[in-house]
């Protein structure tokens, strides 16, 4: 049987995925590694089927290796019975509990069969929280930044577990970022906040997340056109390159959707590879 790393998303129960809550209706039992994590996790199995595996909050790594060596004692049995779950929030391989004892099963217990269930992570959710979009071909960074931690590098930076949000602004606002900080975005547990002032989340929060953003970045999309467009004549009809009727506007003489299907087929998305 099977051992599921289930990713329940930010924190609100509707934003885990189909797949996610079809595995938690069919496991035997859901371990839940905090409080958080659990209260999501009700919202689609009954308290009769959630484990409880407790960790120790401490650094001392014989201390937390003791204590995933017998969280993965007590879970493996039910794995190789049945079918069990690990859920936490976020996605199961991105700053995730689940790591450690994905690692344990595989040492201690390796007859148990593992599989994960993606869920929707900060690391995405962000954009739609804060009001950002990453444009196609941006790059951008990801970086935990506790205890007033200020990574610097490229043009944008999403940062983590932002705990001192004054210092790591002061950082940040010298390196020539702009800076948005959002806290407990999608999570039903604690008010959610958005905001460019570091003040107004200067309480410690592990669930603290910063958007930075180089104050000279300048990046136009091809699709800008239309908006410049519609700016100058709101009434101009648009001029359609042959051949083309389907009443949807074209820019730079057609190039623009030659090249939006050709990035498609690239990434498998044309006929043939759907």
């Amino acid at each position: 049987m099977t051992l599921y790393g289930v990713g329940l998303g930010p924190g609100e129960a509707d934003l885990v995925t189909v797949r996610g809550k079809r595995v938690l209706e069919s496991c035997d039992v859901v371990y839940s590694p905090g409080r958080l994590s659990r209260s999501v996790a009700l919202e689609h199995v009954d308290d009769s089927k959630i484990g409880e595996v407790d960790f120790p909050m401490t650094r001392d790594e014989e201390k937390l290796r003791a204590a995933w060596k017998e969280a993965a004692a007590e879970i493996a049995p039910t794995a190789r019975d049945g079918d069990a779950a690990f859920v936490t929030l976020g996605d199961p391989n991105v700053y995730s509990t689940f790591g450690h004892l994905r690692r344990t099963i595989d040492a201690f217990h390796p007859e148990v069969d593992l599989e994960i269930v993606p869920g929707v992570s900060a690391v995405t959710a962000f954009t739609t929280a804060m009001g950002v979009e990453i444009e196609a071909g941006a790059g951008l960074a990801l970086r935990e930044a506790p205890s007033g931690a200020s990574p610097t590098g490229p043009d944008r930076l999403i940062l983590f577990k932002v705990t001192d949000a004054p210092a790591t602004h002061e950082g940040l606002i010298e390196a020539g970022y702009d800076v948005t900080y959002g806290r407990r975005l999608f999570m039903v547990q604690g008010d959610t906040i958005v905001t460019d002032d570091p003040a107004d989340v200067d309480e410690r929060d592990y669930y603290t997340l910063a958007y930075a953003e180089k104050e000279d970045l300048e990046v136009e999309q091809a699709t800008a056109a239309f908006q410049r467009d519609s700016d100058t004549d709101s009434s101009a009809d648009t001029e359609l390159p042959d051949g083309d009727s389907n009443g949807e506007p074209v820019a730079d003489g057609g190039k623009l959707v030659a090249l939006e299907r050709a990035e498609g087929c690239e990434h498998g998305d044309c006929e043939g590879h759907r």
